[in-house]
């Protein structure tokens, strides 16, 4: 992950300096950078995922993803001068999770894409967008609710009632239950600064 991250560093340190037209094979770049930092970001998390749910369970493997996964898109965060981030319409922790304008646009699009059987792998959207602040260059990669997942974002029957003692203290406006397998529950937003 720390050799991927500086590889998204430096490029996109090359191209904040390089100071030219942002052309199609620019934006292409920037997706490819996008893509790979938004992968890189998942894997860290599965395997931390998958090695806490073996050694305790969905009940550890809450932590992951309440402590370590923010931990994750903070340090890459500042790593890239990106904003990283985890989004859904149905948030867990509000404070984090929120979409902004434009990934709630995003979201129902990534939707209807789901319904229409689009692979959750190469499922993601960008586009260069002007705000009141500049240009952005704003990435999303549409994350699936898989079989562990529905130990904590499943329905009432498939969450324990240690994990929804847990999911109910730290998250008392928690949204983010009663997902089917294969259902969209998100995406990795990355908005890069132009």
């Amino acid at each position: 992950m720390k050799r991927h991250v500086s590889t998204a560093l430096l490029i996109s340190i090359a191209l904040l300096f390089a100071g030219f037209v942002y052309g199609q094979d620019d934006l292409s770049s920037r997706e490819v950078v996008a893509r790979k930092t938004a992968k890189g970001f998942l894997e860290e998390l599965a395997s931390a995922l998958q090695k806490e749910m073996a050694a305790g369970g969905p009940v550890r493997a809450v932590g992951v993803c309440s402590d370590l996964a923010p931990s994750i898109t903070g340090k890459i965060s500042r790593e890239t001068g990106w904003k990283v981030s985890r989004v859904s319409m149905k948030v867990r922790n509000p404070l984090l999770g929120m979409p902004d304008v434009w990934e709630q646009n995003v979201l129902p699009d990534f939707e209807k894409r789901t319904s229409n059987g689009e692979d959750f792998d190469t499922m993601s959207y960008s586009e260069v967008v002007s705000e009141a602040c500049g240009k952005f260059f704003p990435y999303m990669k549409a994350v699936a609710i898989k079989q562990p997942c529905l130990a904590c974002h499943g329905s009432e029957k498939q969450i324990s009632s240690q994990v929804h003692a847990i999911l109910n203290e730290r998250y008392p406006h928690d949204r983010a239950k009663g997902h089917p397998i294969c259902n969209l529950r998100g995406a990795i937003s990355i908005k890069e600064p132009l």
